[in-house]
């Protein structure tokens, strides 16, 4: 006599469709699917996979990443653009670069860290537009926020030669602790305000400069250094 097949478990949810789960159904086929994949998910390749539509995905990814906040686990969840995915928690940075035989932290100079700081609240952003903002040539410290892979070439910028954009990547939110580029600390001291204001000013001037057809170089000091 044929056995008859056996019977999903009380509660499974593996025999619907994911547009059928509830909220908390969808975030644990999130948590187990950016698990496996170990590697960032673009929210259209989740979409497609799951057959749910972009409110709903999007709810479901921020509900993980409140989970895993407040459940004090060893993960946290991602979010780089469109992309998503599950990194180790940062207070135990430690213990995996031990694991890893990796440095805790990229080891970075006050002009690295200066010029990492504007492209992070300015991105994309040109080598040009950079040393416009600082004040001082960034070849250097660019360099060495490439090397470390805390920044990237995003693109190309739509102005004379076609010049480099630059963006952070998703490692540089994982040295810092940062879920996401929303997470960036914003202003709050005098001074920072300030900073932020000189920023915002010099931003304007390169973009008047850009679309008035001038070169952002012509701009920029002579002779300044690092």
């Amino acid at each position: 006599m044929p056995q008859a097949a056996p019977l999903p478990l009380e509660g499974a949810s593996t025999s619907l469709p994911a547009s059928l789960l509830t909220l908390e159904q969808l975030r644990s086929v999130l948590d187990s699917l950016l698990f496996v994949a170990g590697r960032p998910l673009e929210l259209a390749e989740l979409r497609r996979l799951l057959l749910v539509d972009d409110r709903r995905l999007r709810e479901a990814v921020a509900a993980l990443e409140v989970e895993c906040v407040r459940g004090g686990r060893g993960v946290r969840v991602q979010r780089s653009g469109d992309a998503v995915q599950l990194v180790s928690a940062p207070e135990n940075a430690r213990f995996v670069a031990a694991l890893l035989g990796l440095p805790t932290q990229a080891k970075l100079t006050t002009a690295a860290l200066e010029t990492l700081a504007v492209v992070a609240y300015r991105q994309p952003i040109t080598r040009s537009q950079i040393e416009f903002i600082r004040g001082v040539n960034s070849d250097r410290a660019l360099a060495s926020l490439l090397q470390y892979g805390l920044v990237l070439e995003v693109g190309r910028a739509a102005t004379v030669g076609r010049p480099a954009l630059f963006g952070t990547t998703p490692e540089f939110l994982q040295q810092f602790g940062l879920g996401s580029l929303d997470a960036l600390p914003r202003p709050e001291s005098p001074e920072l305000v300030a900073l932020e204001q000189r920023l915002s000013a010099a931003a304007s001037r390169i973009r008047d400069a850009v679309s008035g057809g001038e070169l952002v170089q012509d701009e920029m000091p002579s002779g300044a250094a690092e």
